[in-house]
């Protein structure tokens, strides 16, 4: 930050837009920020190298109120790891379950994702490109069941709450980076951690230090959260929450809803979202996921009426 700051001050005075002593005015350097705190509390899911090696104490919070333990890890060799996966993805389909899947180039999400619609998977694949309203539908559709997968590159940032995703996939898991550093790889498995069956297979020919870590320390978490629910007579149950999201309300303000002559009520309300729900589940397992969209439009709408109505 403080370099950054110099660096556009510097311009500002040299063209003579600010003082020389505006460059004085600037943000603490690191360093200096921590010969000035006395006490500091580090609240992170995973911390970091500075947090490490300054901590006096630390506090974890690894049982969960649900019970949920956090998934299994498997290791795939990276040969036929496409053929494999389609299998896995088929699998948790049947059981009406969702998948995430993480790969390291946007060209190789758009390509996957083609290739699994192509072989009848219902999929949409997430890069920076898509809006930030657009990956909010796109994760809710999930959440629907429009999509089945979801591909991505960097699926931490969305600071996902997916209960239905029981498998998260990560391709390339061995190639040594920031998107598969030990770090990334626990927040990655934890998305497949609010579900039951949650399971994470990770694509790989060999097995890096970054995977090691955070293999094992999935696994000691996993040991602890079994521990405690046997003491405690705990049987984990998956998370179940609504399906809500900002475009809901972006939509109902910026729309508004057409309530004209409308005589609706709860019972009749609630056939027709069934038959709606019907139809948007057929569209979307025959690949028509426009259609699919805008009947889920129509179900929003007619539960903004249902509710103001009543």
């Amino acid at each position: 930050m403080s370099s950054g700051d110099f660096s556009r001050k510097s311009t500002l005075v040299e063209y003579g837009f600010r003082l020389p002593s505006a460059i004085d005015n600037r943000p603490l350097k690191f360093d200096e920020f921590n010969q000035k705190v006395n006490q500091i509390t580090f609240v992170s899911a995973t911390p970091g190298p500075h947090e490490k090696e300054v901590e006096e104490r630390r506090v974890t919070q690894i049982m969960r109120p649900t019970g949920l333990l956090d998934p299994k890890i498997t290791i795939s060799p990276s040969k036929n790891q496409i053929d494999n996966l389609i299998q896995r993805i088929n699998e948790k389909i049947e059981k009406k379950q969702r998948i995430l899947v993480t790969t390291l180039t946007k060209k190789m999400a758009e390509e996957l994702s083609q290739y699994l619609i192509e072989m009848g998977i219902k999929t949409h694949y997430l890069h920076s490109e898509i809006d930030t309203i657009e990956r909010i539908e796109i994760l809710r559709d999930l959440r629907y069941g429009i999509y089945d997968v979801v591909v991505g590159i960097n699926l931490l940032r969305e600071g996902l709450d997916l209960p239905e995703v029981s498998l998260v996939a990560i391709l390339d898991a061995d190639k040594e980076g920031y998107l598969r550093s030990s770090t990334s790889l626990i927040q990655t498995i934890g998305r497949a951690a609010r579900h039951v069956e949650g399971e994470v297979v990770m694509y790989a020919d060999r097995e890096t230090e970054s995977m090691k870590y955070a293999i094992s320390e999935t696994e000691n978490r996993r040991a602890i959260q079994n521990k405690f629910n046997i003491e405690n007579n705990i049987t984990p149950t998956s998370i179940n929450t609504t399906i809500r999201d900002i475009t809901d309300k972006l939509k109902s303000n910026e729309e508004g809803v057409n309530e004209e002559n409308i005589e609706i009520n709860k019972k009749d309300a609630h056939k027709l979202i069934k038959k709606l729900e019907k139809e948007m589940k057929s569209f979307a397992k025959s690949m028509e996921f426009e259609k699919a969209a805008l009947i889920r439009d129509q179900i929003h709408d007619i539960r903004i009426i249902t509710k103001k109505v009543e």
